[in-house]
């Protein structure tokens, strides 16, 4: 039998994996399950955690569904998930082992998503300035550890390490008594340097800050470590690539050529395209720029607008939705997740959107405001009795969401950087007729394709393949 290679993605709604045969590069196997992790805080601190135990279980779900006979096989292993979120455990009692093929959580935070809110505008200003290009955002590692740091420091003794949930699984998987961290991960965290891939340590230590939780960072593309154990039938010594971003795995192997640009919309949204070889990012940030600059590889960068606001606007519609139709006694509300009960709502949006030519109905779906604009909110304008059907607002929703992200970054400012085309993906834009009809719309003269590769286990996966 050939050999395989794992690409795992630790999303923020969805664990997904899959079998990639590793000189085809075929999927051979992939399988998908919801996190169904969050914890709710009732404090009004705005927080926005996940519950690592869930998380860890939900992986471990979805591997067992795939073949055991190719787990026996698998070769390499590579891991992406969700960028910008922190999560602490205790160095070598971070998860056990014992008497299974699979581990488990044991001393571990909740995860601190990077969708949470609980640094105010007034408390990054309280912030030190970075040596860096990226600026710093609440829901930023960095961000999230300076807030342990000057609300709860207790918090922050019970732990020895950090890093993202997606470097906590390659860190458990290969037994480190230390996080490794690539420039995709550790530029998300905020106090990078990407040019000279160093942290702020002098600028950090200065503050306060406590830097032996910081990462050691190793070059995106690289390995991490070997499994220490067998794992789901993979055997144990199995090369694991260090954890890498979703995004930029969404990206690789989808953007075909320098003149593709993409534009994913998952829980999120991105638009973005390839920069010019030897492009260097600015050495501060860009006050008040909706487009940033992540790292890719080989020392390359993608111009990218990032959106909080994506399929999260749709599945928020969706549970107000439901919420009013169980208040209202109607059946057949689902919890506004996106899956499940929600499927039938959400075909029946989509049917009634296209079904309605466009009108002059506004909705911003900017629920999370923007990290370029933290303040902004929500709103609808021109409202009338006319325009106020659940086909015009389901499609004037679909038209707020594209129209917020290529405010970002324009169809004009795509074609002058040389893009002829935009590949379209994530499971948002995929599923939802209605918003793919609006991005098209909103991208002329470009034209919008849909992209086949472009998920994030499978990216991570031909990383592996490429790379490893």
């Amino acid at each position: 039998m050939g050999k395989y290679v794992l690409g795992i993605d630790v999303g923020t709604t969805s664990i997904k994996v899959v079998l990639l045969e590793q000189e085809s590069k075929a999927i051979a196997a992939c399988y998908s399950l919801p996190t169904a992790s969050d914890f709710v805080d009732s404090s009004g601190s705005q927080t926005h955690e996940q519950e690592t135990g869930i998380i860890i279980s939900t992986l471990n779900k979805c591997i067992a569904l795939l073949p055991r006979e190719k787990l026996l096989n698998v070769s390499r292993i590579g891991v992406s998930g969700q960028m910008h979120g922190v999560l602490f455990w205790k160095s070598k009692t971070g998860c056990d082992w014992q008497n299974r093929d699979f581990f488990v959580v044991k001393d571990t935070s909740q995860l601190v998503t990077w969708q949470d809110g609980r640094c105010s505008t007034h408390f990054l200003s309280s912030l030190p300035t970075p040596n860096a290009h990226l600026a710093v955002a609440t829901g930023f590692g960095c961000a999230t550890i300076f807030w342990f740091l000057r609300n709860r420091p207790e918090f922050l003794c019970d732990f020895s390490v950090a890093g993202t949930i997606q470097d906590y699984v390659v860190s458990m998987l290969c037994g480190l008594d230390r996080c490794v961290m690539t420039p995709h991960n550790a530029a998300s965290w905020g106090f990078f340097n990407t040019t000279t891939s160093q942290w702020n340590t002098e600028i950090l230590s200065e503050a306060g800050f406590p830097v032996v939780l910081l990462p050691e960072c190793v070059v995106a593309g690289g390995t991490a470590g070997h499994t220490v154990s067998d794992w789901h039938g993979i055997p144990a010594h199995t090369p694991v690539g260090a954890a890498l971003g979703d995004f930029q795995c969404s990206v690789y192997h989808c953007m075909a050529s320098p003149t593709d640009a993409v534009l994913n919309i998952g829980t999120s949204a991105q638009l973005t395209y390839a920069m010019p070889g030897g492009f260097r990012p600015p050495d501060a940030p860009e006050s008040g720029s909706p487009i940033s600059y992540f790292p890719y590889f080989d020392e390359a960068y993608l111009a990218v607008a990032a959106s909080l606001n994506g399929g999260n606007a749709l599945a928020t519609f969706v549970g107000m939705l439901s919420s009013w139709m169980k208040d209202l006694g109607v059946e057949g509300g689902g919890g506004g997740s996106g899956g499940g009960d929600d499927s039938s709502l959400y075909a029946t949006l989509n049917s009634v959107a296209l079904g309605q030519p466009p009108s002059d109905l506004a909705v911003s779906p900017t629920l999370l405001g923007e990290r370029h604009r933290p303040q902004l909110r929500g709103s609808v304008a021109n409202a009338a009795a006319g325009n106020l059907s659940l086909g015009h607002v389901t499609r004037a929703l679909c038209r707020g969401i594209v129209d917020n992200l290529t405010s970002m970054m324009p169809a004009a400012l795509l074609g002058e950087a040389g893009v002829r085309r935009v590949l379209g993906c994530g499971s948002a834009l995929s599923r939802n007729p209605a918003l793919w009809e609006e991005a098209e719309r909103a991208l002329l003269p470009l034209p919008l394709e849909r992209s086949q590769t472009a998920d994030s286990a499978v990216g991570v996966a031909m990383v592996v393949c490429d790379r490893l």
